[in-house]
């Protein structure tokens, strides 16, 4: 429950006499003196900020002392790196920044991987550490680390605050860069000395970074010219990307596909920001992608990419990719256009608002023979590989089945392997911002703290963490701060006994020689039960619905172990070094090749 905030204490510029001789306080009054760390916490407050996810150390103890007086509800995690995806996953279903906390030294460093991991998805995410005293700075004192130094190349943008008194602007201005331009992860590290020191607080309205001016609105011949080419197109494609969601573009992307009749292509972060449910809406591309939307890849005569950076995940092998098309791409950062793939017509902008534009550019058109020759290459064959099904449950029989359950209205987390595959082609997303993932850095053990993190943000959606045994060995702790906060999340653990992905590329490109891949795990549904939380476990088709029922009809943690196929692959996928053209559909034609 929120805490009141007390009253502040003010300093008395002066003292006037009143009728009976007896000074009384003048009217004025000047801004209230506060130490570093309430200033820190009202700076938060100034921003909005509700929910903060953090572990306390020595260099942060004054922080901690200064929350209870704050309206700030902190998330005790179990490890810091889980602090980081978890204000990631707050902030992917707010649209606000998350924000994270850290002590110096190793409590820093913990959460070097979660910035990294919002730095490459572009997810915005302020990080406050604990620094030593100033005066211990440089000397190798007791956990101190050169933060700043270290987290350079996986923040948009870092500071080492100087005096107290820059504490509230640099805060300010962190939260400025962390949601401008292209969002992005910004650290600021705060000596303990100026957290405990005083100063008077007045938070900044502005803030001024003249080198600093990101291009939000684009040039309108750019634009015409982007249209142009999408009049003349006869088969052209959209790839959606997660920028589409971030400038909360949803709306005018509809409107755009829907004048266009443009069929849409998903990245792996795009997923979501269109219905995948339209038939125009094609599934995702790349190395995990449909069939159909790779073989439209290479027969289309224009892609126009808005908000995704051309991953090598989604690109394959870059001489075969798109290799007829002419390209149009849209990106608020200039330096990602003509980055990886070759660019016709670049569009520098906020996906929002050059769709804005481009709307009022296009004319209305369908595209119905294009379209219909792109589903005449849809097929089904991982269904189709399986008449001879397997006694424990199909991977995608339980993302289908959960995504029956919640009607495709829940917010989805993952790990990163085989499950959160299987979950982006099977789910079938219709809703902006409940598809969360690590997809850059592929960070595994990501799923649960992520979900944390989303329900924190949106406690109104149901949330799942779709896992494999391997990620959330990697993350259990989570649990505990799961059950601590009475979160009602439930966590779906595809058990293969492997390493799923890593054991399908040695199955695949390694001769099966499986090397340090089967894991040995827990009873999952005991270890529940030891954090106080229920546990289920599924070993059966005829098993799957009833728990998921159950699952949902529990208000608190849940833990479903879901005992699948040890050497399920997941198709289709494209080879290393190939182009998309070239993936594998099953494993007979990788056989007879």
């Amino acid at each position: 429950m929120a805490v009141a905030h007390p009253q502040s204490p003010t300093r008395t510029e002066g003292m006037a006499a009143g009728p009976d001789g007896v000074g009384a306080e003048s009217v004025r009054k000047g801004p209230p003196i506060l130490s570093g760390a309430e200033i820190t916490c009202r700076s938060l407050e100034a921003e909005g900020v509700t929910v903060i996810f953090g572990y306390p150390g020595g260099a942060v103890i004054p922080l901690y002392d200064a929350l209870p007086g704050s309206r700030l509800h902190h998330v005790l995690v179990r490890f810091e790196q889980w602090a980081a995806l978890a204000a990631q996953g707050y902030a992917r279903v707010t649209g606000r920044p998350g924000v994270c906390i850290a002590t110096s030294g190793p409590g820093a460093t913990n959460l070097v991987t979660g910035l990294a991991d919002a730095m490459l998805d572009s997810v915005p995410l302020v990080a406050i550490t604990g620094q030593v005293g100033q005066p211990m700075i440089g000397r190798d004192a007791f956990q101190e680390v050169d933060i700043t130094g270290i987290t350079l190349p996986v923040t948009k943008h870092n500071y080492l605050v100087q005096r107290v008194e820059d504490i509230a602007p640099t805060i300010k201005e962190a939260f400025h860069l962390a949601t401008s331009g292209r969002p992005g992860p910004v650290l600021v590290d705060i000596p303990k000395n100026l957290l405990i020191a005083k100063a008077p607080f007045s938070y900044p309205t502005g803030v001024g970074r003249r080198g600093y001016q990101p291009t939000s609105v684009p040039n309108l011949r750019q634009v015409r010219l982007a249209a142009e080419a999408i009049e003349r197109a006869e088969r052209p494609l959209i790839m959606a990307g997660h920028g589409i969601m971030l400038s909360g573009a949803s709306d005018p992307f509809a409107r755009f596909v829907e004048k266009t009749g443009i069929p849409v292509i998903f990245t792996l972060l795009g997923l979501g920001c269109f219905p995948e449910s339209d038939p125009r809406a094609l599934g995702m591309m790349g190395m995990h992608g449909h069939k159909h939307v790779n073989d439209a890849l290479d027969a289309c005569d224009l892609l126009v990419n808005i908000g995704a950076r051309f991953d090598d995940r989604a690109t394959g092998r870059l001489d075969g990719f798109a290799a007829n098309a002419k390209i149009v791409h849209v990106d608020v950062d200039p330096a990602e256009i003509g980055k990886n793939v070759r660019t016709d017509v670049p569009v520098v902008g906020d996906a929002a608002e050059v769709l804005k534009a481009l709307i009022e550019e296009v004319a209305e058109r369908r595209r119905d023979e294009w379209l219909g020759w792109i589903n005449g290459r849809r097929n089904r064959p991982l269904e189709a590989a399986l008449d001879d099904r397997p006694p424990t449950p199909e991977p995608y029989t339980i993302v289908r089945a959960i995504a029956a359950a919640s009607n495709g209205e829940a917010v989805v987390t993952t790990d990163v392997g085989q499950h959160q595959m299987w979950t982006a082609q099977y789910f079938g997303f219709d809703h902006p911002d409940r598809w969360i993932t690590s997809g850059g850095l592929g960070t595994m053990g990501f799923g649960l703290p992520s979900a944390i993190g989303a329900k924190m943000g949106r406690p109104d959606l149901e949330v799942w963490a779709v896992v494999g045994d391997g990620g959330i060995q990697m993350s259990l702790s989570e649990l505990a701060t799961a059950a601590q906060e009475g979160l009602d999340i439930n966590i779906a653990v595809i058990n293969n006994g492997y390493l799923g992905m890593v054991r399908q590329w040695q199955d695949l490109f390694h001769e099966k020689n499986y090397s340090q891949v089967e894991i040995t795990g827990p009873n999952l549904e005991k270890l529940a039960g030891a954090y106080g939380i229920t546990g289920i476990t599924v070993r059966t088709d005829a098993e799957i619905a009833p728990a998921i029922a159950r699952a949902r009809s529990i208000k608190g943690p849940v833990l479903l172990d879901f005992v699948v196929e040890p050497e399920a692959n997941v198709y289709p996928i494209v080879p290393p070094g190939a182009s998309n053209s070239e993936m594998l559909h099953e494993r007979r034609f990788r056989d007879t090749e």
